[in-house]
């Protein structure tokens, strides 16, 4: 096995692929990444049963080959090697690298050893790469941390006819977006998986600047066990699914006669980070919505208080006061990307569902809304 290639494409590659890879395993073949030379082209493989990934670069291939490597061990050499043509041969049981005068030698894992690489499931469909990466930026912050509950800490995904939806529940938050799909077949059937959230969120941004992501999917019933797979600009992985659903938020966000708050969204963003200095860890900012057309911003007990108000409008009730764990809130305001953000309340301790709106007529945009569940206790 003898190729040649050139070192940022090798260090980018190998950087890619090394993401398959676990900080920990009892099987050290699964530490390794498969270099495979071809005519023309070099395939990098990670795979760990959960997670494969697959990138391809262009290489002058002088022996065609396969050899297994420590993947992390290998990083570390690109990382250092001097930015010129790397030569890298299979000499016995070691793998050497050449560059730029500098020479490594790796030793080899047990090829036989390792596991088959999962077959691609079949392709259902494409979506813009920058706007699926966007949209799950968005929702994974609602996303759960707690891996006694998995399904949670997952992000849902549904495929329904040209859209594509991305949901995230922690139970007390709900995130949910919805970007354009172009199915593979006009008439496929509604499908509805979960997909752990971490793993999604680094694939999508690495894929963000490959134009267009072909999604395929292996019908798993829900039931876990059946892979995803994302492919764009010669990279490809795959993901197993989590067993699982997540809760219905149709229900959820359909409030019954809310009242409606508009405001400045980057104003109340940065309003919310100031008040929220003198607050005490998981205590809650107070927010006093007013016909007049303010909000009024409080945090903090006794003589450590803080207040800030802003210009808001408010229809549907007189007034209305609610609370909100600062970081949610904060993380939410943060996810939208409209001037303005529009809050729909129906009280202390209840439901309040939020969501972009234009600065021209205040309209509730329906591609990303954001359900946070308020505090009952204000005073």
């Amino acid at each position: 096995m003898k190729f040649r290639t050139e070192r940022n494409a090798l260090a980018e590659a190998v950087g890619w692929a090394a993401r398959s890879l676990p900080a920990r395993s009892p099987v050290p073949v699964l530490g390794g990444l498969l270099l495979t030379a071809e005519e023309g082209l070099l395939r990098i493989s990670g795979f760990d049963y959960e997670v494969s990934a697959n990138i391809e670069v262009s290489a002058r291939t002088g022996e065609a080959g396969q050899v297994l490597v420590l993947g992390r061990r290998l990083l570390d050499i690109c990382k250092v090697l001097p930015d010129a043509t790397v030569a890298c041969a299979l000499d016995g049981a070691r793998f050497t690298i050449e560059g730029g005068g500098t020479r490594f030698g790796l030793s080899t894992l047990p090829r036989e050893e390792y596991p088959k690489l999962p077959e691609l499931p079949a392709l259902r469909g494409v979506v813009d790469a920058t706007e699926f990466a966007a949209a799950v930026a968005q929702v994974v912050i609602a996303a759960g941390r707690d891996d006694a509950l998995p399904v949670l800490t997952g992000i849902g995904l549904r495929l329904d006819g040209e859209s594509m939806t991305l949901a995230a529940s922690d139970r007390y938050r709900y995130a949910v977006r919805t970007v354009p799909w172009k199915p593979e077949e006009a008439d496929s059937d509604v499908v509805e998986v979960v997909i752990p959230g971490r793993r999604l969120t680094d694939i999508s941004r690495s894929l963000a600047k490959s134009g267009q992501v072909r999604i395929g999917l292996s019908d798993s019933g829900g039931r876990g066990g059946g892979l995803i797979a994302f492919e764009g600009a010669g990279m490809r992985t795959t993901l197993r699914l989590l067993e699982g659903r997540l809760p219905r938020y149709d229900k959820l966000f359909a409030l019954d006669s809310p009242a409606v708050a508009v405001t400045e969204r980057e104003a109340l963003a940065d309003a919310v980070r100031r008040v929220a200095v003198v607050a005490e860890p998981n205590s809650p900012i107070r927010l006093d919505f007013s016909a007049q057309g303010t909000v009024l911003l409080q945090a903090g007990y006794e003589d450590d208080i803080a207040s800030q108000q802003l210009p808001a409008t408010l229809s549907g009730a007189p007034d209305m006061a609610v609370a909100f764990n600062p970081a949610y809130l904060l993380e939410a305001l943060n996810s939208l990307s409209d001037s303005q953000v529009r809050f729909d309340l129906l009280g202390p301790g209840q439901r309040a569902l939020l969501s972009g709106a234009s600065a021209a007529d205040d309209v509730a945009r329906e591609e990303h809304r954001h359900l946070l569940m308020s505090v009952r206790q204000l005073s």
